[in-house]
């Protein structure tokens, strides 16, 4: 397809003031989270991410990314119950997922099953604060469900009923596996999603504001988030790790591949961050809990795999990783397959999300930026006849 960029195009800088992909453009406010730059830590309603991941459980940090503040203990029960209650999905929606393509992407999956909860919701245009909530805890609870849904299906196996007893991360390996694993296993996985739970304006986030600056339903705006999610810039940068670790295969090579890919100057996944110039502030923690699972399951190649290419990188560029670099092989140690990686991020996302998403529609302004020109100048319509 031909390019029609004006030859004679000058950039205006006065009109042109924000770098390319927005960097550094500041373009509303917002509660929900930020990347606290005199401590280097990612904080949810002031709190730092690490210490949520410690002290909390993934339903109290949800709440947190609803309400405001965390909750007391008759709060989180009262939050708990609604939520647990809220798992199952109607047979029409567990029969979509069913009859989409085997070889669809999981995110393609979870995107077209939360399209369809919309469908399903006669609530669609009430956009009232109760009501988003409402939709909100509803996502929470059923988007898990839809995962491990198209989970087993994707195997061949039968679907598992969520069960209403059990924690989010627990039931999410109920329904994936059949089985609650090790307690260090659980904790290993709810940490994971509150790391991933919210990140500022980051590109999914952004899309979900913008539509809900239109004044579209929540789920429209969540499943805009997932297709921005699912790009290997963005949230599909853990599965790529992965794909790259399986790759590389032996810990002994790691360094030389690592020197080999700067080299070529090959993009590596999972390292560097927009936001993050001196580390991710999550990724302590989460390597930590990669870790963790390296000695669970007595196995130590993924993390000196892990260890060798961020020292090369570290050393050599100063590059540091990001959450999806100790997030993918963590996913892979704990049983899931590498695409699903993704749509667990959506999982824990959906709080963030949708936090965004109220905020957005309690002061709303159509996000609609401008932009440059620099095709052709107006010209006239040339008949066919005398096109050459």
């Amino acid at each position: 397809m031909a390019e029609y960029i004006n030859p004679d195009y000058v950039p205006e800088p006065d009109k042109m003031n924000v770098k390319k992909g927005l960097e550094g453009a500041v373009i509303d406010t917002t509660s929900v989270s930020k990347v606290n730059p005199d401590t280097n830590s990612l904080i949810y309603r002031g709190y730092p991410v690490q210490d949520l991941a410690e002290n909390c459980t993934f339903e109290e940090v949800a709440y947190l990314m609803y309400d405001g503040e965390l909750p007391n203990a008759a709060q989180l029960a009262e939050f708990t119950k609604k939520e647990r209650s809220s798992r199952d999905i109607s047979t029409t929606l567990l029969n979509v997922i069913k009859a989409l393509p085997q070889k669809c992407h999981p995110m393609d999956s979870v995107r077209t099953a939360v399209s369809f909860l919309g469908c399903e919701d006669p609530r669609t245009w009430d956009a009232s604060p109760e009501t988003n909530l409402d939709k909100a805890i509803q996502l929470l609870a059923k988007i898990p469900t839809m995962v491990a849904a198209d989970y087993r299906f994707k195997k061949g196996l039968d679907f598992i009923p969520p069960k209403t007893d059990l924690s989010i991360a627990e039931n999410f390996f109920h329904m994936c596996f059949g089985n609650v694993p090790q307690a260090e296993i659980v904790k290993a996985f709810d940490v994971s999603l509150i790391l991933y739970a919210e990140h500022s304006f980051n590109a999914s986030t952004f899309t979900s504001r913008v539509v809900t600056s239109t004044q579209s339903d929540i789920y429209s705006a969540t499943v805009a988030g997932i297709g921005a999610l699912k790009g290997p810039l963005h949230g599909g940068a853990n599965e790529q790790v992965m794909h790259m670790m399986l790759e590389i295969a032996d810990p002994d090579k790691a360094e030389q591949w690592m020197l080999d890919a700067l080299a070529q100057k090959k993009k590596v996944m999972g390292f560097g961050h927009r936001v993050y110039k001196s580390g991710d502030s999550r990724v302590p923690t989460m390597k930590k809990y990669a870790q963790v699972m390296a000695d669970v399951i007595g196995d130590q190649k993924w993390m000196k795999m892990y260890n060798a290419l961020e020292k090369v990188m570290v050393d050599k560029k100063k590059i540091y990783p990001n959450l999806d670099f100790p997030a993918g092989p963590a996913y892979y140690m704990m049983g899931f397959e590498i695409d699903f990686f993704t749509p667990i991020f959506v999982m824990a996302r959906t709080t963030g999300w949708s936090a965004h998403i109220m905020e957005q529609a309690a002061n709303n302004r159509i996000i609609r930026p401008l932009s440059e020109y620099i095709g052709s100048e107006q010209r006239k319509v040339t008949p066919l006849s005398e096109r050459r």
